[in-house]
């Protein structure tokens, strides 16, 4: 059994409910005042234009006046005129391109992280589906952080896009460079501009490298007389300790950053980490075999050829049709995904090779650490039993769910509390009695092609159902989606789609 700690009695628990109803009333002081604040900017934006109108050379004049209105706020705001100026054209573009989201916003609907998100992505959405995007993005928002929602923001707007994501992205990647940024005190930025998806292996590769020198270190402090550094040993002892021992890793103290950029630097230069945990006597040892991996969630008629919609690339953001077929067609370790037709609620998830099958259904049905708020993706975080094991839980996709490690902790060790559904929606209860559901997330491609158009949504959503109806095995064109992990350190393009 575990102790719970931090909220020792019912007067803890008092004082807290006191604290939170405090946090309320300044949350709702403080949208008033950035309400306030965006429409005095905008309001400055129009009457710089006002003062231009009518001037020979009305975008000069228009410039001089908003530097002059821009100068003057700026004083009473204690920022600079540049940045008074920059966010006076933000406040403009958000007062009157987004009037629902400002509504919302007033309404006590969404936060300001939120009307960012959508004023971020909404950019690229031509004006005559606006309207649309911000319904939508508004639907999305509420209920959710504004850092789990964004992603789906980018695929709303990427589906109401003039033009393909894959046509985007293909102009896109003929950009791609490497450059150094010198910085200060010897130090410099190496800068790689790559496809999104080939970023995301470089940098998981390169974590999961680096995890396993630093648990070997770990593993050899453990190990006391066997290698491992002593208390109060100074740097200079612990390389002696390190040499007696024959340890490379006793009296290392990097932080994860720092390994990783060392073991990146390794690679580049000399093709493998100079600190191998594996290594032996006899040769190289298997730190350098690690491959990347990345999840990645494809519609079926996208893999197919049928539609080009994007990919998700899972946490991250959208990659291109081609992208995602390659991947699919190249690797052996790929899921096919079952989705509800109209909830898109993952319902089955079936491998091509045996497997630990209840573990990728349940990281095909996360996707996300499940604690409230935290998006630390599914691959990285713990499998919790929500009823413990140890009082009888059963193993059993409806008795488990993904946690990172701090949430993990923060569920055995506190007073919250937390309850499972069917369906894979949890329901936490904080110390205070405060409920939160966390619903198992949809996934954020589109389920039908782009040239079809969306049903029309009514003005309630619908009731998401427990389990399939029936006949669900002839499910519509699109329910189905595929996932692939992929070991590739990179791609090469112009091949032709695989069969499948």
């Amino acid at each position: 059994m575990h102790s719970k700690v931090g909220i020792g009695s019912d007067a803890d628990v008092a004082a807290l409910a006191e604290l939170v109803a405090d946090a309320e009333r300044v949350t709702d002081a403080a949208r008033a005042a950035q309400i306030h604040e965006v429409r005095v900017l905008a309001a400055a934006g129009r009457l710089a234009e006002q003062q231009s109108a009518g001037a020979s050379e009305r975008v000069k004049a228009r410039e001089m006046a908003l530097r002059s209105i821009a100068a003057e706020l700026a004083g009473v705001f204690a920022t600079t005129d540049r940045t008074l100026q920059r966010r006076i054209d933000e406040a403009r573009d958000l007062v009157e391109n987004y009037p629902a989201t400002m509504d919302a916003w007033e309404a006590g609907r969404i936060t300001r992280g939120h009307v960012r998100a959508i004023q971020d992505t909404g950019c690229v959405v031509p004006t005559e589906v606006r309207a649309e995007f911000e319904r939508a993005a508004i639907e999305r928002c509420e209920g959710e952080t504004p850092n789990r929602v964004r992603d789906a923001l980018v695929h709303l707007a990427e589906r109401l896009h003039p033009r393909s994501f894959t046509e985007r992205h293909e102009e896109a990647v003929a950009g791609r460079c490497v450059r150094v940024q010198a910085g200060p005190d010897g130090m410099s930025d190496l800068i790689a501009t790559l496809p999104t998806v080939i970023a995301e292996g470089v940098v998981d590769r390169l974590t999961r490298q680096a995890r396993e020198i630093i648990d070997a270190r770990r593993h050899t402090e453990a190990g006391g007389s066997e290698g491992g550094a002593a208390a109060g040993d100074t740097d200079a002892a612990a390389v002696e300790r390190a040499d007696s021992t024959g340890s490379s890793f006793a009296g290392d103290t990097r932080t994860m950053d720092q390994v990783r950029a060392d073991v990146f630097a390794d690679l580049l230069l000399a093709g493998t980490p100079s600190l191998d945990p594996t290594a032996d006597a006899d040769g190289n040892g298997a730190l350098g075999a690690i491959r990347a991996k990345v999840q990645v969630v494809v519609p079926a008629l996208t893999l197919t050829g049928e539609d080009d919609g994007p990919a998700e690339l899972v946490g991250r953001s959208p990659i291109d049709a081609a992208t995602a077929r390659e991947l699919a067609g190249d690797n052996t370790a790929w899921d096919r995904l079952l989705t509800h037709p109209v909830t898109g609620t993952v319902l089955e998830c079936d491998a091509y090779q045996p497997t630990a099958a209840m573990r990728r259904l349940l990281r095909a049905r996360d996707r996300h650490c499940r604690f409230p708020g935290c998006r630390q993706p599914a691959i990285r975080c713990e499998i919790d039993h929500t009823h413990a094991a140890s009082d009888g839980g059963p193993t059993h996709v409806g008795n488990l769910a993904h946690l990172c490690k701090r949430h993990h902790d923060v569920k055995h060790h506190t007073r919250w509390r937390v309850e499972q559904l069917p369906g894979g929606k949890l329901v936490w209860t904080s110390p205070t009695g405060r409920v939160y559901r966390e619903d198992a997330p949809r996934p954020l491609v589109a389920f039908t092609p782009a040239t079809e158009s969306p049903p029309a949504k009514s003005e309630s959503p619908p009731v998401k159902p427990e389990s399939p109806p029936a006949g669900a095995e002839s499910r519509p064109a699109g329910s189905s989606l595929l996932t692939a992990s992929s070991a590739r350190r990179s791609i090469q393009t112009g091949h032709d789609i695989p069969p499948f």
